[in-house]
């Protein structure tokens, strides 16, 4: 979703008129943000579509939001089909069942049709991971993912991700799409988000403890991202124990660690922090917070982390509100994900570090920003000219762009 609303104010200047159909938000379960709206502009054409009620597919073990959505999607969007005239359907969405229904639209309009993946859909990474370790529900997600997806990807006109891997993971998978256009475009940077946020700050309660320094973190959890964050561990317990006045002044937040129902998430970093002996310096809140709350969250923190997964082919495409944020900022990636470059040229007085490397270089450098965050001398990160590129107006071009080869090529 996030994607389509920062391009919403850009596609007119690149020669598109959108249109959204989405879910109404009172089928979702989620945490809800009506501050979005504010950044959509007033013109954009907004058609809301109908779900089966949770209540009772969740008896049927189909909680899914795009499985329960699905049939309301297909005749809703049948209706505008028969109506006017469309010259593209754009799927841009993690609800991945839904973008089944662009091969049926082609078949029966001859519209073609984009899809961004904004993550992986059928993948093999949890495959061989203990149950534990596994999503809810894996048995069922992977064989849904594994039949699904085939048929998304049998007429889709092109390809848009945050990952090159992703795209390649595809055009290897179903020889059939090797030649169809297809772009890397990350999340862009969208700025007016922050003077919404600002200008309604008095809206949210504060998660942080003014008592301590510190160091934030908002998003997923998981076990992939344990490698990462035990850097964080190691490097804390040890200062803990040579410097510990510095560095019991310091706390630590996961927040929005489960994409759990509010209430039923299962945390994953306070069982690591437990190992370390260090979990009254650590908090994890695994209930998801909405976006502008994330936002004056991130502004409040003394210092920004991200972790990585220890997936090679993940990036984080939603590093932008964190470097907007323009605090003191911590990054532990995998050295092939590509929000390293970004980091590294868009940026100055990040502290990048990547695995697998020289362990004891990496604990050495995340110990020395603990010590400098506990005296306040951390930098906050600039942002170089090169980081423009990065804008939502730059990403929504280009996003036109590869619709425009996609319609050369229908």
């Amino acid at each position: 979703m996030q994607r389509v609303r920062m391009s919403l104010p850009y596609f007119e200047d690149c020669g598109w008129t959108a249109e959204v159909v989405t879910v109404d938000p009172q089928y979702i379960d989620m945490v809800k943000d009506d501050l979005l709206l504010k950044s959509v502009p007033s013109d954009i054409k907004i058609h809301t579509v109908k779900a089966f009620d949770k209540k009772w597919t969740s008896k049927l073990g189909l909680g899914s939001i795009a499985l329960r959505s699905l049939w309301f999607y297909k005749q809703k969007v049948n209706a505008l089909l028969k109506k006017q005239k469309f010259d593209l359907i754009y799927f841009s969405t993690t609800a991945f069942p839904v973008t089944i229904l662009g091969a049926y639209w082609k078949k029966r309009f001859n519209i073609p049709y984009v899809i961004d993946m904004q993550d992986p859909w059928h993948s093999e990474y949890y495959r061989n991971k203990p149950k534990a370790e596994q999503p809810p529900k894996y048995w069922f997600s992977y064989r849904l993912n594994k039949t699904l997806e085939p048929i998304a990807m049998k007429q889709v006109g092109g390809l848009i991700s945050v990952s090159a891997s992703y795209i390649e993971d595809l055009k290897n998978r179903y020889p059939q799409i090797k030649d169809i256009p297809s772009s890397v475009i990350t999340f862009g940077a969208f700025e007016p988000d922050f003077k919404i946020a600002a200008e309604n700050a008095d809206k949210f309660n504060s998660l942080l403890d003014p008592a301590f320094t510190n160091l934030v973190y908002i998003g997923r959890g998981g076990y992939d991202m344990q490698r990462a964050i035990d850097f964080l561990f190691r490097a804390f317990k040890a200062g803990l124990e040579t410097n510990p006045d510095a560095f019991q002044s310091i706390k630590m937040y996961f927040i929005g660690t489960s994409y759990a129902p509010e209430g039923q998430g299962k945390q994953t970093i306070m069982p690591l922090a437990k190992q370390y002996g260090i979990e009254n310096n650590v908090v994890e809140i695994t209930n998801r917070i909405s976006y502008y709350h994330t936002l004056i969250t991130l502004t409040q923190a003394d210092a920004l982390f991200i972790p990585g997964s220890d997936d090679p082919k993940y990036t984080a495409s939603k590093i932008y509100p964190y470097l907007l944020a323009k605090k003191p900022l911590l990054t532990i990636f995998h050295e092939n994900s590509s929000a390293n470059t970004v980091l590294r040229t868009c940026t100055e007085n990040t502290v990048v570090q990547t695995f697998p490397a020289q362990e004891d270089g990496i604990i050495n450098t995340v110990t020395d920003f603990l010590v400098k965050l506990a005296k306040k001398e951390l930098p906050a990160i600039k942002l170089k000219d090169e980081f423009s590129r990065y804008s939502a107006a730059a990403m929504t071009e280009a996003q036109a762009g590869l619709f425009n080869k996609v319609l050369t090529n229908k």
